[in-house]
């Protein structure tokens, strides 16, 4: 008789972890009424995708694990059909049990943290049904074809654009293009939606946080108006549009940090004391903002539909052109006069392109940060233009002095970051 072999800890990792994986699933599943498979059943078949795993390896076959699988579908389905209940199909936990089978085929084969990172997502969904049906049936028409559209412009029409760059100064790349367009599209989809599963019942700031991703122009216009049509909201109103505008500012940062980490710190140099500034100028007036609920939502348009989506990236292309050429005839004075004028209507547009000429080697550092910020006064001056000349008196003074605050931190940044180049160079 041969004598048994030393455990492998490798092997009793892969067990316990299966095991574990199991065990969560199926105490989730015990949370249903009358659950066909639950604690033990769920352990039991993680360790029989890991065991499954250790006799493919054995014999060299996937035929253990097929086995396995299918015995494990069909007995499941058989209890259901055994004794139906009409309140559960059965089909949630099928899929959960089979998949509990593969999670631990999967860490017998070394996919330990892939794996475990499955099943906690798993287990969310299962636990979260309640609430993620409340969504899904608050979802209208618009809001699917907001999904569907995103997933043609990022799934569809991106992975077949060329990726090689054409035109003049070589500044025109379809797939960099249109990856920008769905870089923006995305973050104003996650805005979008927040905005419409939110809505106003949670108050002002949230409205304003999540207008602000999805268009800070649309909510500075919303409010605004809303604070000429009652005068009494006018605090609540101006300090919406405040966070609306303070999050265009976190939000560019954030698209630099994920096109040119290395150009981050400088444009936190310029974003950051405008941003605190503004915090300052909330903070003055916060306990306005707890005093009333059930806020206006700006009515933004669907970020992203495809005429949208083919407006922005025109509209990115053409600046990168125009930037690369003026940058090219005039240097860093034709930069800063497009981002001045493109920067009133949208600070994306300039910001990617800006970002995009930076990874081509075709700016330095301090010229594309410096027409960042040029594009992100140019855009405040224009909202608070449009929030003095729509809200009228009743808003004015709260947010004219705010902005000013933002501008104020906005231009010591640029002075700043110009002060400190100057130095390094001379």
């Amino acid at each position: 008789m041969a004598p048994d072999l030393p455990i492998d800890t490798r092997q009793l990792q892969a067990i316990l972890v299966a095991l574990g994986i199991g065990l969560m699933l199926g105490l989730e599943r015990e949370r249903q009424p009358a659950p066909r498979a639950g604690l033990r059943t769920f352990a039991l078949v993680g360790l029989l995708g890991a065991l499954a795993g250790l006799l493919g390896e054995r014999f060299d076959s996937l035929w253990p694990f097929l086995i396995s699988l299918t015995l494990i579908g069909v007995m499941i389905i058989a209890a259901y059909l055994q004794n139906p209940d009409p309140q559960d199909a059965g089909t949630t936990s099928v899929a959960a049990l089979l998949l509990c089978h593969v999670l631990g085929f999967m860490v017998w084969e070394g996919e330990v943290r892939l794996s475990i990172m499955i099943a906690v997502g798993t287990t969310a969904l299962l636990y979260f049904k309640t609430t993620l049906r409340g969504w899904a049936t608050r979802l209208t028409a618009r809001d699917w074809n907001s999904i569907l559209q995103f997933s043609v412009i990022s799934l569809v029409i991106l992975p077949v654009l060329p990726n090689q760059n054409f035109g003049p100064f070589d500044a025109l790349n379809p797939y960099q293009v249109w990856l920008m367009v769905v870089l923006i599209s995305g973050v104003s989809l996650a805005g979008y939606a927040a905005l419409q599963l939110v809505g106003g019942r949670y108050g002002a700031p949230l409205v304003g946080l999540f207008g602000g991703l999805v268009s800070s122009t649309a909510t500075t216009l919303v409010f605004a108006r809303d604070a000429r049509k009652r005068p009494v909201f006018a605090p609540i109103s101006a300090l919406v549009i405040v966070i609306a505008n303070l999050i265009m500012l976190v939000r560019v940062a954030v698209v630099c940090a994920v096109l040119a980490p290395s150009l981050l710190w400088q444009v936190l140099s310029i974003a950051g004391p405008g941003l605190a500034l503004g915090l300052v100028a909330l903070g003055v007036q916060w306990k306005t903002l707890m005093t009333h609920e059930g806020s206006p939502v700006p009515d933004t348009k669907n970020p992203t539909e495809l005429r949208s989506a083919l407006t922005f990236g025109a509209l990115y292309a053409a600046v990168l052109l125009g930037a690369a050429w003026l940058s090219d005839i005039a240097g860093s004075a034709g930069l800063y006069l497009v981002a001045l004028v493109s920067g009133l209507t949208d600070v994306d547009a300039i910001t990617l392109s800006s970002l995009r000429l930076f990874s081509l080697d075709r700016l330095e550092s301090i010229p594309t940060v410096t027409a960042i910020g040029l594009a992100m006064l140019s855009n405040l001056a224009f909202k608070t233009t449009l929030a003095i000349s729509v809200g009228g008196p009743s808003v004015t003074k709260r947010v004219l002095a705010a902005m000013l605050a933002v501008g104020l931190g906005l231009g010591s940044g640029l002075a700043w970051v110009g002060w400190a180049a100057n130095g390094v160079t001379g």
